[in-house]
């Protein structure tokens, strides 16, 4: 279908400080008011959670772009102008501009669809227009369960068909384990060469406790060539019987990555329990504390292990959320399109049903605003176009993939 006019919102979004940014506007309170989760945990530093809300006019309508998509995870955009969209059925659709949904992309392997998994991120190769590769996550279903693995093809444009040919998985998380939930799943090309996989720790007990194992990927960044091969200066390349491809380690379940276009660095945010969504720059080698340490506790309400906040040898968050947002999909905003929005970091909210956008100073959260949220849509993915334009993808049997745009 044509794009076509959702909902017009006249809303309050903030520049960043410290990078290229437009005019800012005085700093107000912070947006969430409710009482934290985890009754007695205190941040470790100010400003580590509840960030005041600080903002810069800007007038944006949301377009529909594209409908009919069962739950649709991720999107990427080919130079043709033509998206790549994931469903997490197990089928990679192309999206023409005006709309219109191709058949199934033909040639990718079966998935476990059951719970969270299925066919997640999507992204091309930063070589795609001599390569034509383009990559892959998925919930690979294997004997005794099932784990992430990440694979990449090349892809092959016939007309109105397309398919992927000379499919190699390139990384495949061990151990196999019998759970439905926390794949992690984003895929983020760094500029010096690398390739980052997030996973997440199963959530099931079994798998929890191995987010602290380093001979197991479960809680992990993970750090590849793009080919899967292992970097020798990885942190534990030599270190036995560790995985030789992890980069961090104690997370729970990472479902947003980005690269920070003015530092190259790789951002994550990770899902809490109740409470605890986490913002991280993770540095290789480090420990970022699942489940040790937590800023939330238990569905149930009890506290999470000893219920503690800190401890030596592990990472505080850069910056935290309780109660939760529910984080997947990220996007920093370098483009021309909304010059005030330049230098945000936005982040989709899933149960929050918001798309979160943060002000940063360096690597400090300064400034929150909370947009969509009229919509009432769980989103699961956040891209900015090759037009500029902020792009989001909702999670929902007929699910969307929607446009901010600036008001005419």
């Amino acid at each position: 279908m044509r794009p076509a006019p959702l909902a017009l919102a006249a809303l309050i979004l903030a520049a960043c400080g410290g990078q290229p940014s437009g005019a800012q506007t005085a700093a107000g309170q912070p947006l969430e008011t409710r009482p934290p989760n985890a009754e007695g945990q205190t941040p470790a530093f100010p400003g580590q959670t509840r960030a005041p809300r600080v903002s810069a006019d800007v007038a944006f309508e949301v377009q529909t772009v594209a409908t009919g998509l069962d739950h649709p995870w991720a999107m990427a955009w080919l130079p043709d102008g033509r998206m790549l969209v994931t469903e997490r059925p197990g089928r990679l659709r192309l999206v023409a501009k005006d709309g219109t949904l191709s058949a199934p992309v033909a040639g990718l392997p079966a998935v476990d669809a059951r719970g969270q998994g299925g066919l997640l991120d999507v992204a091309l190769s930063p070589d795609f227009e001599t390569d034509h590769l383009i990559y892959w996550t998925y919930a690979e279903p294997r004997e005794g369960g099932n784990g992430t693995a990440a694979a990449r093809g090349k892809l092959v444009l016939d007309g109105g068909a397309a398919r992927v040919e000379a499919v190699q998985v390139i990384w495949r998380m061990t151990p196999t384990l019998d759970s439905v939930q926390h794949f992690g799943s984003r895929l983020a090309f760094s500029p010096d060469g690398f390739l980052f996989i997030t996973t997440g720790e199963r959530s099931i007990l079994p798998g929890r406790m191995q987010a602290q194992d380093l001979a197991s990927a479960f809680g992990k960044v993970i750090r590849i060539y793009p080919d899967g091969a292992i970097p020798k200066d990885n942190p534990f390349a030599a270190v036995s019987p560790a995985i030789k491809s992890i980069w961090s380690y104690g997370h729970r379940n990472l479902q947003s990555a980005a690269i920070n276009p003015w530092t190259g660095r790789l951002w994550t945010v990770e899902h809490g329990a109740r409470g605890g969504d986490e913002l991280n720059i993770p540095k290789g080698g480090k420990d970022y504390g699942w489940p040790t340490i937590t800023y939330g506790e238990e569905y149930s309400g009890e506290p999470i292990g000893d219920g503690i906040t800190a401890k030596a040898g592990m990472e505080q968050p850069v910056y935290y959320w309780d109660p939760v947002i529910a984080p997947s999909g990220m996007a920093f905003y370098d483009a021309a399109l909304f010059p005030a929005w330049k230098g945000s970091l936005f982040i989709g909210g899933l149960s929050s049903k918001k798309l979160v956008r943060l002000t940063l100073n360096g690597d400090r959260v300064v400034g929150e605003e909370w947009l969509l949220q009229d919509l009432k849509l769980r989103i699961r993915d956040v891209r900015v176009g090759p037009d500029g334009a902020v792009y989001v993808a909702t999670d929902d049997s007929d699910g969307k993939v929607l446009r901010l745009v600036p008001s005419k």
